[in-house]
């Protein structure tokens, strides 16, 4: 999985997990959807793995979508375009990026967007309370040199040319036209890390909406995925989701966090995925027994 292609190293990305997280899907899918695509590292990783062959990728982000529909349909321009702007920061390249910052929070041109995610601090998408894009330039890189960016690029865009529907869409809108030969695979912006508003996302996701929408997707007989609340050390983010939507939560031992490394801390980071009851009837998996080889170690809860 670590050789899989990815455009930019994508704060919150599954990628690192996407071989644990693919080991609960049903072998066959004739859908996979992401109401949170993100830069849709779950779905790179099911279409490579032969999982599934149609794809709906959605994420209320829209310059991030329409970046996403450039890279897939169109990866030659992207790359080109890319190519352009990174070689023109070498005069100043700190002035730059604020200069592309400006541009992109004028416009919304995704094609903008991906010198800035491949620029910023951490890969991490930040906005203001208007809605301006203000992540801070990473000072220490130039971000990635244009001939790995387009080989990257030109990977994803083999995995998952002709196989996506592209929405920018509230992801309770996505919810209600899933059907049931779908398997949703949800990442909801990390609960508990910015409040009341997530800065990713514009707006918070509410927790009591959220368990609303798990709870129809049980009605409706969806199987589902979700990653959802976590732990540093001993901090906890997020509400553990209702016993009453009678999903299987497994903690997934991410590994040590960088963070607290650096400050001399040996603090676990603590991820936790849920499968749904239409999920585990359907795969039937004895999850008592689950004896998979597996990259990380797991807790079931």
């Amino acid at each position: 999985m670590s050789n899989l292609p990815h455009p930019v190293q994508y704060q919150g990305s599954k990628r690192n997990l996407a071989s644990f997280i693919l080991g609960f899907f049903p072998d066959k899918i004739d859908r996979l959807v992401e109401p949170f695509a993100g830069t849709a590292s779950i779905s790179i990783a099911a279409s490579a793995n032969h999982y599934a062959q149609r794809f709906w990728l959605n994420d209320l982000n829209q310059p991030l979508i329409e970046l996403l529909q450039l890279i897939i349909d169109d990866p030659q321009a992207i790359a080109d375009t890319y190519a352009s702007i990174w070689e023109e920061q070498h005069h100043n390249s700190i002035n730059h990026y604020f200069e592309i910052r400006t541009r992109f929070n004028q416009t919304n041109d995704p094609k903008l967007f991906l010198y800035l995610l491949a620029r910023c601090v951490k890969g991490s998408v930040r906005y203001n309370s208007e809605g301006l894009f203000n992540q801070s330039p990473d000072k220490r890189r130039k971000g990635t040199i244009p001939a790995t960016m387009r080989k990257n690029i030109s990977g994803v865009s083999s995995l998952l040319k002709g196989k996506c529907q592209f929405t920018a869409w509230d992801y309770r809108k996505v919810l209600t036209e899933v059907k049931r030969t779908d398997l949703v695979y949800l990442d909801p912006p990390y609960q508990g890390v910015c409040g009341n508003r997530d800065s990713r996302y514009f707006s918070g996701i509410d927790f009591d909406e959220f368990v609303l929408a798990l709870e129809s997707l049980n009605d409706r007989g969806i199987r589902f995925v979700i990653s959802y609340d976590g732990k540093l050390g001993n901090k906890t983010f997020g509400q553990i989701l209702p016993e009453r939507l009678a999903l299987k939560r497994i903690e997934i031992e991410v590994g040590r966090s960088s963070q607290a490394t650096l400050l001399g801390r040996a603090e676990k980071t603590i991820e936790s995925l849920y499968l749904s009851p239409n999920l585990i009837q359907d795969k039937l998996i004895d999850l008592s027994s689950y004896r998979r080889e597996q990259p990380r170690q797991l807790t079931l809860v």
